[in-house]
């Protein structure tokens, strides 16, 4: 999350030095609920503490109005199609949401 919302930053300095307006918070969408609850909650930092660091920046950014964290699912995050195995089924929507085609099934 930290090296994402870093970058969300780089993106939002060089849109703003061209003028382009910028709407705060941004969607920042994550499927750890985990990682959300940490956080939103200072409480559950004290079991991470190899993540102190990134923890505190992202709940900085957090506080600041700067991302709006939100959970999604995995079945309805496209990019997991990319790095996780899922059922026939969900790999088919998945897919089909991406706008890719079974080719043995379209030449057929």
């Amino acid at each position: 999350m930290a090296v994402t919302v870093c970058e969300l930053q780089w993106i939002t300095y060089l849109l703003r030095d061209f003028q382009v307006a910028v709407c705060d918070p941004i969607p920042f969408w994550c499927d750890n609920l985990a990682a959300l609850h940490i956080t939103a909650n200072p409480v559950f930092h004290e079991c991470t503490k190899h993540l102190d660091i990134d923890c505190h920046f992202v709940r900085d950014k957090y506080k600041e109005g700067f991302i709006l964290p939100s959970h999604v699912s995995s079945h309805v995050q496209l990019a997991d199609v990319f790095t996780k195995v899922f059922p026939v089924r969900y790999f088919a929507e998945l897919t089909s949401k991406l706008g890719l085609i079974d080719l043995h099934h379209a030449l057929a």
